[in-house]
């Protein structure tokens, strides 16, 4: 994990760089816009202002996040006055207040739903610790309480949805509950929202408290860059705490299905918008398996062992890709280091 952290930081600029430069990109952009109308046909720029580039609306949000993040992990960075700058532009009320109305408009409850919700809810926080913090941009205040409706909104939305929701879902992709979950736990105890934080802990032990030898065998699928079981994990950890340990040894894949989580996951074609998913995939495997190593003594060194394995596979496509990799991989790359 220092190793990674240093390698990250000393790499900054350069991240950041590529970051803004793939936020201010506003084509190839893939539109999540039901058509109510022959004549509704907007472009993205028109009912996103805030989240218009980076090919596709959740991507924005969570490659937002990651100038933050970045932001706060390189303080003096050159590129900081020209990064203030694009969020100076993007993140006021008025355009908030604009992508609050097209999500809450009558048919739109599922949009984005809950990948983008918690990757807006995470982004809120980043918002909120730089406004407090020292080091954090200027106008980090101002543009956290810009975005706080939509924030509120979202919360609100997915507390919601997971309360009415008799199962979860355990894809690989967008649709899984225990991600969602997870990133919005962390909103959820930072602001002090009660309802979500509910919402979420007794769906989590309603939904997979009683989950037992975990058919890891199955993962990854073809298109995977979560992996449901692992993430699942990570989220039973934050929930139960010091019981965690007796739900993983009922949870825990047998001897023989265990290694389909700690070997990396192989790419085949790095321009292809859903085989490169498997980047991510091997991403997100090392932060659940650094976050599970300092949970589980017993699988600590070769828990922090597969994490290492896992980044190295991705971490080389991270930057200097495809667009369908650059635009969202750095994400996962800092969340990979964000537990903590």
């Amino acid at each position: 994990m220092p190793d990674r952290l240093a390698q990250v930081t000393a790499d900054a600029p350069r991240l950041a760089q590529a970051a803004l430069a793939v936020l201010q990109q506003a084509y190839p952009h893939k539109l999540d816009h039901l058509i109510v109308a022959a004549g509704d046909r907007p472009l993205p720029s028109e009912i996103h202002p805030v989240f218009d580039g980076c090919y596709d609306w959740h991507s924005s949000v969570h490659m937002h996040w990651s100038l933050l993040r970045l932001c706060r992990m390189a303080p003096g960075m050159e590129l900081r006055r020209d990064i203030e700058a694009h969020l100076e532009r993007h993140f006021s009320a008025a355009n908030v207040a604009r992508e609050l109305a097209y999500a809450s408009a009558p048919g739109r409850a599922s949009f984005e739903r809950p990948y983008g919700w918690a990757w807006l809810l995470k982004l809120q926080v980043e918002l909120d610790r730089q406004s407090i913090d020292a080091d954090g941009l200027r106008g980090a205040l101002r543009w956290a309480e810009a975005l706080r409706p939509l924030s509120g909104f979202f919360s609100q939305r997915l507390a919601e949805f997971i309360d009415q929701s008799d199962y979860a879902v355990r894809a690989g992709t967008h649709a899984n509950s225990a991600f969602a979950m997870g990133l919005a736990l962390d909103h959820a105890e930072a602001a002090g929202e009660r309802t979500l934080h509910a919402a979420i802990t007794q769906a989590a032990q309603r939904w997979f408290g009683a989950d037992t030898s975990y058919p890891a065998l199955y993962e990854p699928s073809g298109s995977d860059f979560l992996s449901p079981g692992l993430c699942e994990a990570v989220l039973m950890h934050a929930v139960l705490g010091p019981r965690f340990s007796g739900w993983w040894d009922r949870f825990m894949p047998s001897h023989d299905a265990m290694p389909c989580w700690l070997t990396p996951a192989l790419v085949s074609d790095r321009t292809d918008a859903q085989l490169v998913h498997l980047d991510g995939l091997n991403l997100s495997r090392a932060w659940c398996l650094q976050t599970l190593a300092g949970a589980l003594p017993q699988h600590a060194a070769e828990f922090a062992l597969a994490a290492q394995r896992h980044w190295q596979a991705a971490w080389p496509h991270v930057f200097g890709g495809d667009f369908v990799a650059t635009h969202w991989l750095l994400s996962f790359a800092l969340l990979s280091l964000d537990r903590g």
